[in-house]
């Protein structure tokens, strides 16, 4: 082995659990006696897997996943186009199979590893995962309704309002309702103390939930809401499980899907526990199209991804962001993905050539002329630095990937429709819930303040009539008669009339009702990062 290729492989000797990547590459000749491996506990400094279309990131994600499950380790993955599901079933042998493991020292043996498979809405196989408006927030709503900065601020506000009030928001329905209430002549008084909601903001932020719902995303947002406890699971062998959220039936609405993933990590980010540094993760989670989490962005969401990336490290959650290149993620994330798996890039045009430049810099000093390097890598292999056991960057290592040992490419439909359907959580998930929230109690307060106005006017109405009777009466006074028959008949109108205002008015059902529109219902909902709330349990 030649000196400079001992020394990057005496980098990556690792005592403790370790993931085996694959064999070292140097003036194109496979080492496979040079391992390279990443250990177990510095997956949790999180990573980054890049590369131009078509250069085997996917199949390094089902590697990487099927080594972690090994090791019992929960892994969520985001399967976009349909093809990571494979990795429930055992793999096929062959040639080219065949051919990798030599090269690479590997001994590959076909296995399925234990899956559960999430669907978005219920939009395509999978079993439905959803979550309330409430629990979602207004930073991460106001990216997939593309609102401004001002727009995003008033969104909030009536986030603010609903949570003071008690008016829960689980559907899109819910939040149209409360936005159409304060900017109506009984709500816009609510208001007056913390800040009003102009009507043409309003229009806005309506428009956009209209629009949002005919692209179908309604059936995103409901109940029963996803505990993303359960991607902590592991199987009844110890091996992690694997979650594979599939959203080939919705790539079509990136923006929607890569804020859901978002949302996914600032609610376990919420419901999980300081650990500090563990031995191995307590959930490995890739996300894919991570370029897709920051077009776009405000200010506002890229701070809260940089908090999130930052202190979720802690409570024993790995992220590993996976996109074309390095400049796809802000500077801010970049610096605290300790992890590279760099696929070839392309070339081909003036901005090829200022990417490639721009991701060579973003790796420590190297033997290799990494410029050149990038550009003629073959399919399954990637330029590699990761974090070893004592924390310092490992030497740039050019490494032939390892073959996954699962199936590589779908998982037959008919079996995964199966195995969906034989979960022990579908039942609780698959059908959803319509209860009683904002909407509700919106309208019925509505219904109740109109019957509450009919009551009155008849009421005033009868007064009205008495009033003409008993001058009627005074009128005839001089005469000595009375009329008790007429001021009878009309006190008996009265009195039944205030009679009903008073059981409307004093009724339960209205005095529940004002108090959810009117007074505050306990404490407001607490909300951290991304304006995301605290599930309650």
């Amino acid at each position: 082995m030649p000196e400079p290729a001992r020394e990057i492989a005496a980098g990556y000797a690792v005592s403790g659990a370790a993931l085996d990547l694959g064999a070292l590459l140097w003036d194109g000749v496979c080492l496979p006696k040079a391992q390279v491996r990443v250990p177990l506990a510095m997956l949790n400094r999180h990573g980054l897997v890049a590369g131009a279309t078509g250069t085997g990131k996917t199949k390094t994600l089902q590697l990487i996943a099927e080594q972690l499950s090994a090791q019992g380790v929960p892994v969520f993955l985001a399967d976009i186009k349909g093809d990571v599901s494979g990795i429930a079933a055992p793999g096929v042998p062959g040639e080219r199979v065949t051919g990798r493991a030599g090269q690479v020292g590997q001994a590959w043996q076909a296995a399925g590893f234990p899956c559960e498979f999430y669907a978005l809405g219920g939009i395509g196989p999978g079993i439905p995962l959803r979550a309330t408006v409430t629990s979602f927030g207004p930073v991460l709503l106001s990216k997939v309704l593309r609102l401004n900065q001002t727009q995003e601020q008033s969104l909030g506000l009536i986030f603010h309002y609903a949570d003071a009030k008690g008016l829960e928001l689980v559907d899109l329905k819910d939040l149209r309702a409360v936005v159409a209430f304060l900017v109506s002549e009984t709500g816009k008084a609510e208001l007056k103390e913390i800040g009003g909601l102009s009507t043409a903001t309003a229009g806005v932020i309506l428009r956009s939930i209209t629009a949002f719902e005919q692209q179908g995303a309604a059936a995103f947002f409901g109940e029963p809401d996803f505990d993303t406890a359960e991607l902590l699971r592991q199987a009844p062998d110890g091996r992690g499980l694997v979650s594979v959220l599939e959203l080939a039936a919705v790539q079509d609405r990136p923006q929607l899907f890569s804020t859901f993933l978002m949302w996914l990590l600032a609610d376990l980010f919420h419901d999980l526990p300081e650990v500090g540094d563990l031995d191995r993760p307590k959930l490995v989670f890739f996300f894919d199209e991570a370029h897709l989490l920051f077009n776009g962005a405000s200010k506002a969401f890229l701070e809260s991804i940089t908090q999130t990336v930052r202190l979720i490290r802690s409570k024993g959650v790995s992220i590993f962001f996976v996109t074309q290149t390095p400049r796809d993620v802000p500077a801010e994330v970049l610096a605290q993905l300790g992890n590279r798996v760099q696929h070839a890039l392309r070339a081909f045009t003036p901005d090829d050539a200022k990417a490639l430049r721009s991701t060579v810099r973003t790796f420590p000093n190297s033997p290799y002329d990494l410029e050149e390097l990038l550009t003629r890598l073959g399919i399954g292999e990637a330029v590699i630095t990761v974090l070893s056991e004592n924390g310092a960057p490992t030497p740039v290592a050019a490494t032939r990937l390892r073959a996954p040992q699962s199936l590589m490419g779908p998982y037959p439909a008919a079996e995964l429709d199966a195995a969906v359907k034989g979960s022990s959580l579908y039942a609780r998930y698959a059908e959803a819930v319509d209860r009683e929230s904002a909407y509700e109690k919106l309208s019925a307060d509505q219904e109740a303040r109109r019957r509450a106005a009919e009551v009155s006017a008849a009421a005033a109405g009868a007064a009205a009539d008495r009033a003409a009777v008993e001058e009627a009466v005074r009128g005839e006074g001089a005469a000595g008669r009375e009329a008790p028959a007429g001021r009878g008949r009309s006190g008996k109108a009265a009195k039944e009339d205030a009679s009903l205002v008073e059981q409307v008015v004093g009724s339960g059902m209205f005095q529940s009702l004002a108090r959810s529109v009117g007074t505050q219902l306990g404490r407001e909902i607490s909300r951290s990062l991304f304006g995301t709330a605290r599930r309650r349990r």
